[in-house]
Parts: C-alpha cells; sequence; structure tokens
C-alpha cells in the first residue's frame, strides 16, 4: 500500500501547556468507592432526551446496585412549571422504558425533586440557590452539589453566569462540581472562547467536559492492557507496530437531528471528540500515576506531538440510498432538514503521524460514518513483519503481520491473529485468532459508560473526563481540514464508507479477521 508522506514536523512540545494545576492532586482513577459522600445531583435540561435515556436511568442502576450514598439527591431543573410527584411520574416511564423494574423505580424517583428556571430570569438562580439550602438542611448533605448541563450548546453561558450571579460556583463548606456535555465549541476559536467563560466563573478543578466514550469499560481497559502485560507494552512502540487503525462506524443517519448535524459533520460531531480521545489513550505513555493530572499530562504530550496534518491526508464521505438488511434506505440528501447542496461530510477518513520516540514514523488511521452496515467501535494494532520473511522460500505466503483487534462495542473483548502450521503431512501456513470477549468471563454484564462517569463526579475523580488544553490541542489539530473542506465522495448506505478512503486502512483488516471495517 503506497502511503503519502506528510511535509512538515510538529514544533516542539511547550511544556507550558501541560496541567499545571497548583492545588493537591487529590483525584485519582477510582480503585474504590469510599469516596462517596452526600450530595445533590442537580440536572439542567432534566426534561430532555439525554436526562430521560441517559442520565436518570444510569443512576436508577447505581441506586440499584447501592453504589450511591443513602442521602444522595436529584434536583431536576427544566424550562416547564410541572408538578413533582407529575415529574417523577414521567421517570418512572423512563426508567421501566430502560428495563428498570417498577418497584426499584420507584424507590429511586423518591430522591428526585423538581425546580423550574426560564431563560432570562435571574431571579430564577437565586430561588434555586434557596432550594439547594432547603434540600440540604432537609437530608443532612453537607453542601456538596454537582450541576450537570444537559443543555445545548447556546444556553451554557447564561447558565454558567446565572450559576455564579446566585454564588453556587464556589467551593464553600463542602464541593462544587460542574458538568459539561460536548460540543466543546465547534473550533479552536469557539472552545477558545467556550473555555475563558467558564474559567471566569469555575476553577478547572472543578469541571468535568463529560466525553461519554471514556466511560466504557473496554476504553478504561485499553491503559489496563497496556500496562498490567509486559510483552504488550514492550511491543507498543515504533519499533514493534508498523499501523494503527481506530475506527467508530454508525448504523444510524442522522434520524430527526438533521438540521443540527448539517451544521456539524462527521468530524465535529465524532473525530475531535471520541476518536481523538481514544488515539491519546492508544498513543500515551506511562503515566507517573493514575492521578488525573497525570494522565492528563501525558494525553496532552501525544496531541502536541502529532503532526500538521494536510488536507490531503483527509477524505469525506456522504451517504447515498443503498440498502441495509435487505431494507431501502435514503440518502443523505434526501433527509429531513437538509440542503439539496449540502457538502457536509458524514464519513471521514484521517491519517495522522506522532513525532515522538514512540511513535515516530507509524501511521494513525481514523475512520467514521454514517450508514455503516452495523454500529462498530474497534482499535486495529498491525504490527511489523519479520525482517526475512522465512517461510516465502518454501511457498508459504501464509505468514503475515500479526494484528491485535480491540472490539470496544459491540462483542466487547479483543482477538491477536498469528501464524501456525496448518495440519497435514505438507508445510502450510494459517492464520488464526486468540479470542478474549468480556461475555464469556464476566457475569452480569459490562455497566453503561454514564454509570461510571456520573460516579467519578460524584466522588471527585477526574481521571476520565477531558481536560481543557485537550480540547484546545484537538481543535487545533483538525482547524487545516475545516479551514479547507475537501471534496466529498460518495458512499452507498450500508458500505464503509466511499473506495477513495481505502488507503487509509489498515489493509489486512479484512472480514475474514474479525475486523469488519475494511471488507
Amino acid at each position: 500500500m503506497r502511503i503519502p508522506i506528510f511535509p512538515s514536523m510538529s514544533p516542539a512540545i511547550d511544556q507550558s501547556s501541560l496541567c499545571d494545576s497548583k492545588e493537591p492532586d487529590t483525584t485519582t482513577m477510582r480503585t474504590d468507592k469510599n469516596n462517596m459522600e452526600p450530595s445533590l445531583f442537580v440536572i439542567f435540561g432534566a426534561t430532555g432526551d439525554l436526562s430521560r435515556r441517559k442520565l436518570l436511568p444510569a443512576l436508577a442502576r447505581l441506586d440499584e446496585s447501592s453504589q450511591l450514598h443513602e442521602r444522595f439527591n436529584i434536583l431536576a431543573v427544566g424550562r416547564y412549571c410541572l408538578d413533582e410527584n407529575d415529574f417523577r411520574a414521567t421517570v418512572r416511564d423512563a426508567l421501566q422504558a430502560a428495563g428498570i423494574s417498577a418497584e426499584r423505580s420507584l424507590s429511586f424517583v423518591a430522591r428526585i425533586h423538581y425546580q423550574p428556571i426560564f431563560e432570562g430570569n435571574d431571579g430564577d438562580y437565586q430561588e434555586l440557590a434557596q432550594r439547594l439550602t432547603e434540600l440540604d438542611k432537609l437530608f443532612d448533605i453537607p453542601h456538596n452539589h454537582a450541576f450537570y448541563l444537559a443543555l445545548p450548546p447556546q444556553a451554557l453561558s447564561s447558565t454558567v453566569a446565572g450559576l455564579a450571579a446566585a454564588k453556587l460556583n464556589r467551593n464553600g463548606q463542602g464541593w462544587t462540581r460542574l458538568v459539561v456535555e460536548k460540543p466543546f465549541g465547534r473550533d479552536f476559536i469557539s472552545a477558545r472562547a467556550l473555555n475563558k467563560l467558564i474559567h471566569e466563573h469555575f476553577d478547572e478543578s472543578q469541571i468535568y467536559r463529560i466525553d461519554h466514550y471514556l466511560g466504557k469499560t473496554t476504553v478504561q481497559n485499553l491503559l489496563v492492557f497496556r500496562l498490567a502485560n509486559a510483552f504488550i507494552e514492550s511491543s507498543w512502540n515504533r519499533d514493534r507496530i508498523d499501523a494503527v487503525q481506530i475506527t467508530v462506524g454508525e448504523e444510524i443517519g442522522v434520524d430527526r437531528r438533521g438540521e443540527y448535524y448539517n451544521s456539524t459533520g462527521a468530524l465535529r460531531d465524532m473525530v475531535q471528540n471520541h476518536l481523538t480521545q481514544l488515539l491519546t489513550l492508544v498513543a500515551m505513555d506511562t503515566p507517573a500515576s493514575f492521578s488525573a493530572d497525570a494522565i492528563h499530562n501525558e494525553k496532552i504530550k501525544v496531541l502536541n506531538s502529532i503532526r500538521p496534518i494536510t488536507t490531503a491526508n483527509a477524505i469525506l464521505g456522504q451517504y447515498t440510498a443503498g440498502k441495509m438488511r435487505g431494507k431501502a434506505i435514503k440518502g443523505y440528501l434526501q433527509e429531513s432538514g437538509i440542503p439539496a447542496d449540502s457538502q457536509t461530510e458524514t464519513f471521514i477518513a484521517l491519517k495522522l503521524y506522532i513525532d515522538s520516540w514512540r511513535w515516530q514514523g507509524v501511521p494513525f488511521y481514523l475512520r467514521t460514518g454514517k450508514r455503516m452496515p452495523h454500529k462498530l467501535s474497534q482499535i486495529a494494532v498491525r504490527f511489523r513483519e519479520a525482517p526475512i520473511k522465512f517461510f516465502e522460500q518454501y511457498g508459504c505466503a501464509g505468514a503475515t503481520s500479526n494484528v491485535l483487534i480491540i472490539n470496544l462495542q459491540p462483542d466487547e473483548g479483543f482477538s491477536f491473529f498469528f501464524s501456525i502450521k496448518r495440519p497435514g503431512t505438507t508445510l502450510g501456513l494459517e492464520r488464526i485468532p486468540l479470542r478474549f470477549q468480556y461475555a464469556d468471563h464476566f457475569n452480569g454484564g459490562i455497566p453503561d459508560s454514564y454509570q461510571a462517569l456520573l460516579l467519578d463526579i460524584l466522588i471527585g475523580d477526574q481521571s476520565l473526563f477531558v481536560h481543557w488544553k485537550e480540547v484546545e490541542e484537538s481543535w487545533r489539530i483538525y482547524t487545516p481540514v475545516i479551514d479547507h473542506p475537501q471534496k466529498v465522495n460518495l458512499y452507498p448506505a450500508g458500505t464503509w464508507g466511499p473506495m477513495e478512503a481505502n488507503v487509509f486502512s489498515i489493509s489486512e483488516c479484512a472480514l475474514e479477521m474479525g475486523c469488519k471495517t475494511c471488507a
């Protein structure tokens, strides 16, 4: 496979760009739940889709497994004047739709309270402060408050300012934490402006920028898999690895988000956050500890070391009409809310290089798209071939590169492909997999990613959240692609993207290996 060469190198790492918290680092990737304290969890946008489908069910499951403090309570904040009991009834319905029993749902909703807030009414935040004081007193909560902003981007600035005006942004007798959902800006300039706004009222140690991919058990296992297995970590470098491919395929289209998605595209929606975070976990050096600052520092070093990307190393795509599982699927331009001349990408493939001692010269391929054959999040690592192809002299072409496939979802686990002698009287080689799947070895299933992240918020562990310097650096990396959009190549719904993107993939990554993105 011919691989284009990047023309330039990245500047040296600016050490001042690393985490420089003046406070003692008390946040460490959790190994137990002993840090739980009574608290109030305040959800802004509590009547919205994210709260109904993800946040409240995740909290209910934590309650079901006895992982919440007995004096933990929720204050749901919404834009509607609702009776508290009526709101609890809607939550019960949502929980039962999520598979939580009626008995458990009834017990959990007793923890929920409701408070309306209307846009532009500063007095509502004073009333919110008063309500928090009342609930703290009623449930003997030592003023520990987490504010989860499950809100559209345009509502963030007024909400943060409102909390500050009511003096709800301060660490006082207890702790105060602010949780922010993506998107963290639209580009480098807007991300920096958003960070500046939030930092005017909240310290970085209070801010939890959530990327739900980081809460997945298999994503958290990346560091453990590397660092707990000496033969893996000793091979995790440019001397042993030839290429890395990170793929996130979505089976769905834009659904009812057409207008929003058309202003966003695959780069902003998936690459700048989810895929880039996966890249940092794959490529980072061993942290000094499992503390939040140590992990963030190594991730920031990776981002600082990524070579300036050129537009020639970005391939964009857009799905057209096709068939998926025998069903006709309309093209992107036929979706509701999409202009007939839209050039928004629903697929993107990128090739990146990391100019570091560990990864110099190793291509990293990032691929994501909508209307893929099925949902898939996967990391493929191709190891270098032996310097001498010993078996070719005997007519055996089966000895090829070893490939490690890490499935993040579904079928969570990994496969390692290597060559063995085929049974028989003649010398023949065959590639076979060693497989591990979580479902085969652990009972009870894998917790939802929001369960892990919400628990971390409550115990004050920022390890799996995104530091503001990671946000800014990731936007800087992709600025050339944003500022100079390329031709959008077409691909039928139900395929793995445009043919032009095949050059940005691991060639061995094929169906017979269990890696389903390049068939």
